[in-house]
């Protein structure tokens, strides 16, 4: 199973968009679940969808999915890698009016060496990278990572609090 998900914020309608041409072409439909808000303009044709789930819903679709689709958020990041998940992300442009800002590049700028984690930086590179999930290519390098912050963060953190 392939999840999709965009994130409770905003809609994304240029990934649905494009994940939604990538099911038609290359049959791949009935394998994807999405989830991407009821604000959204697309609706998708050919997988099934709904525009919200509960946290427990989406935990359940994330630790069932051989991969997950989405933004560059870092909740999905952050989800996807803790259950050792490859994940392939689009980022949001503020450009295109799909954010206030670019963080989400910068994001995916900064983790997209990370094993396990495909960066398309546009959707013409985003369907290429789902072909390759689906042959198996990216999923071997997946790494779990552990879902609590590393003690030296969280001292180096209690640290700087005391200081200030």
């Amino acid at each position: 199973m392939i999840f999709l998900t965009i994130g409770t914020q905003e809609p994304f309608d240029r990934l649905v968009r494009t994940v939604d041409a990538w099911c038609a072409s290359a049959g791949k439909g009935g394998d994807l679940f999405g989830q991407i808000t009821e604000r959204a303009e697309y609706k998708p044709k050919h997988f099934e969808w709904v525009s919200s789930v509960t946290p427990e819903v989406f935990q359940a679709h994330c630790q069932q999915a051989d991969f997950i689709v989405s933004h560059a958020g870092m909740g999905s990041i952050i989800t996807a890698l803790t259950y050792g998940k490859p994940i392939a992300i689009l980022p949001r442009s503020a450009q295109l009016k799909e954010h206030r800002n670019d963080h989400q590049q910068a994001t995916a700028k900064r983790l997209g060496n990370r094993p396990g984690l495909m960066v398309a930086h546009s959707e013409e590179e985003l369907p290429g990278l789902l072909d390759t999930l689906v042959a198996g290519s990216g999923a071997m390098n997946a790494k779990t990572i552990a879902p609590f912050a590393d003690r030296r963060l969280i001292e180096a953190l209690r640290t700087f609090i005391h200081e200030k």
